[in-house]
């Protein structure tokens, strides 16, 4: 498994380093505990290009086979904002707001995410785009 970049501060916004917060779920040392925080390391999995966690934690039955490798190409991403967070049982959701830059110009990305939990683990399975 290919070893995340180090970084001073974690991408997903908390002060702690990126170690402490995300890394170890990318790193594969450990499984995020919930849906808000599989949904903070997978905004990080976007920020540092880490495709393979990406796919990894996306749900079987919406995970495409791979990622666009152009996907990234020009995106910044420069913070997110997590509007609200509910897990009843399996499921959760997420709703929240990642800001980015391409070529200079910013934009924003304003989703309700799904997530379910399978065997102790939880994933991406799919989310609502907002205007």
């Amino acid at each position: 498994m290919a070893k995340a970049k180090a970084h001073p501060t974690c991408p997903c916004g908390p002060p702690a380093s990126f170690e402490r917060c995300c890394g170890r779920y990318l790193q594969g040392a450990e499984a995020a505990p919930g849906a808000e925080t599989l949904m903070r390391s997978r905004y990080s999995a976007y920020a540092l290009q880490h495709d393979r966690y990406l796919l990894d934690t996306w749900h079987r039955s919406t995970r495409p086979e791979a990622l666009d490798p152009n996907e990234h190409v020009g995106i910044k991403w420069i913070g997110l904002q997590v509007l609200r967070a509910s897990e009843h049982g399996d499921e959760a959701s997420v709703e929240f707001v990642a800001r980015y830059k391409i070529g200079g110009r910013a934009g924003k990305l304003h989703e309700l995410s799904r997530f379910v939990r399978e065997d102790g683990r939880w994933y991406y399975v799919d989310g609502q785009l907002h205007d």
